[in-house]
C-alpha cells in the first residue's frame, strides 16, 4: 500500500531543499501532501509543490479551495508520517507549546502518527536555551528530531543550523514508517566492513568486504526502534542515520571497541569480515624493493566472535560465515565452537551472494533449525535476520 508523507514547510531559506525532498520522495513512490506557513510562500510559490504532488498546497487557515474545519482533520487521518522541514525557531516553539494558529500547526496537533522535526536556522537561534528547551519538549512528546548540520549559513555565519541533507531526511521518514518497533528499548551492536592489517605506512592486507550487509543491519535495527552502535572497519559507505558509529581499522582495534560496548548490549551481529592474520612486525617506514621475493610473517589475529561467545551472558549473539565449499557443515562447526545463538552463512560461489553486491543468499542456522533464505536485497535480509534473532 502506498504510504503518504505530509511535508510541513516553514519560512526558511532552506525551503528550496523542501522542493527537492518532495521530488525525491515522489520518485521513491510515496504520495506527498504539502502544507506551508504563509511566510514560507515568500520563498517558494505553493504552485511549485502543487505541480509536483498533484495535490492542492494549503497555506491559508481558511483556504478558498477547501473546508478548513474538515480538511485539517481529514488530512491528518490520511497521511502516515508528518515531517516539518525546514522547521524554523518560530514553528518549533509553536508546536512545542500547542499553539495552532495556521493550517500547518493545526494539522500537526490533529495528527496521531509519527512526527519528525528538522530544524533550520541561524546558529545563535538554534543554540538559544529557549529553542533547545522546546526541542527537548518535542522529543519528550515523541517527535523525532533530525539535527541540523554544521556549515556555512545564509547569513554567512559558520555553525550548526543547516537543514539536514535530503538523504538524511528520507532515512528519518523511512525509519518512522517501519512498524512495529519490535526492538524498542534494546541495544544492538553490529560490526561491518573489513579490517586492514598494516604492512608498512603505504601497504596493508585486507579483504573484499564492502560493509553493505552490516550497514544494512544497523539501519534496519534503528528502524525497528533499537539503540544501535555500529563498529565499522574502513568502508566508502555513509554512516546510517540514527546510528552511533565507531570507526576502527585493525582486528585488534575492533576487539577493543567490542569489549567496551558488549557488556551493555542485548543483540550483537558480527557481520564484519575480520582478517584472520596480521603482520607480526609491521614496518614504520616504507619497505623498499630488494630482490625478487618478499616474505611476510603472519600471526593469528584475536578471534572476536569466539571471545564474545565465551563471555556471553544475557546477549543474543549472531555470527556470520562465508564459505566456498562444504558450506553448511563448516558453518555448523563454527556455530557450535563460537557459542552463537544464530549464524548466517553464504556461499561465495552462489550468484547474487558475497562481496560488494546489493543482494545476498544465505542460510540461517540456529540450535534446532537451518533455514535457506531466497535471494533478496541486503536491506530485506537485514530485517529478516533481526526478526529471527528477536524470536530466539
Amino acid at each position: 500500500m502506498q504510504k503518504c508523507v505530509l511535508l510541513g514547510v516553514s519560512s526558511s531559506i532552506a525551503v528550496y531543499k523542501a522542493v527537492q525532498l518532495t521530488s525525491d520522495l515522489l520518485k521513491k513512490g510515496y504520495d506527498v501532501e504539502v502544507t506551508m506557513t504563509e511566510n514560507a510562500t515568500k520563498f517558494v510559490a505553493p504552485l511549485t509543490f502543487s505541480t509536483l504532488t498533484k495535490h492542492n498546497t494549503i497555506y491559508q487557515t481558511f483556504d478558498e479551495h477547501t473546508e478548513y474545519d474538515i480538511h485539517h482533520i481529514s488530512l491528518a487521518k490520511k497521511v502516515d508520517v508528518f515531517i516539518v522541514a525546514p522547521a524554523t525557531a518560530n514553528v518549533i516553539s509553536k508546536l512545542a507549546n500547542g499553539i495552532a494558529d495556521d493550517f500547518l500547526t493545526t494539522t500537526f496537533l490533529a495528527f496521531k502518527g509519527p512526527k519528525i522535526i528538522a530544524p533550520a536556522m541561524n546558529t545563535a537561534m538554534y543554540d538559544n536555551p529557549i529553542i533547545q528547551d522546546n526541542i527537548a519538549k518535542l522529543k519528550e512528546y515523541g517527535c523525532m528530531i533530525v539535527e541540523p548540520e554544521v556549515g556555512l549559513l545564509a547569513c554567512k555565519d559558520e555553525g550548526r543550523g543547516k537543514l539536514a541533507a535530503i538523504d538524511t531526511l528520507i532515512a528519518a521518514i523511512e525509519a518512522a514508517l517501519i512498524e512495529p518497533k519490535t526492538l524498542k528499548g534494546k541495544k544492538v551492536v553490529v560490526t561491518a566492513g573489513p579490517t586492514i592489517e598494516k604492512i608498512d605506512p603505504v601497504r596493508f592486507i585486507s579483504n573484499h568486504s564492502s560493509g553493505k550487509m552490516g550497514y544494512a543491519i544497523a539501519k534496519a535495527a534503528f528502524e525497528l526502534g533499537a539503540e544501535v552502535t555500529l563498529v565499522s572497519g574502513p568502508t566508502s559507505l555513509k554512516h546510517p542515520y540514527g546510528v552511533k558509529t565507531i570507526s576502527v581499522s585493525s582486528a585488534n582495534e575492533m576487539l577493543e571497541a567490542m569489549k567496551k560496548v558488549y557488556p551493555d548490549s542485548d543483540y550483537v551481529i558480527m557481520a564484519a569480515a575480520v582478517a584472520d592474520y596480521r603482520i607480526e612486525d609491521p614496518s614504520d617506514i616504507k619497505i623498499k624493493k630488494s630482490g625478487d621475493d618478499m616474505s611476510l610473517h603472519l600471526v593469528r589475529n584475536p578471534d572476536i566472535l569466539a571471545y564474545l561467545g565465551e563471555n556471553k551472558k544475557r546477549q543474543k549473539l549472531c555470527g556470520f560465515a562465508m564459505e566456498t565449499n562444504d558450506v553448511i557443515e563448516n558453518a555448523r562447526v563454527k556455530f557450535l565452537h563460537k557459542n552463537c545463538d544464530m549464524l548466517v552463512v553464504n556461499d561465495l560461489n552462489e550468484k547474487g551472494a558475497g562481496f560488494k553486491v546489493d543482494t545476498n543468499i544465505v542460510s540461517i542456522i540456529t540450535a534446532d533449525n537451518i533455514e535457506k533464505m531466497p535471494l533478496m536485497s541486503k536491506d530485506e535480509l537485514a530485517m529478516a535476520i533481526l526478526r529471527k534473532l528477536g524470536e530466539l
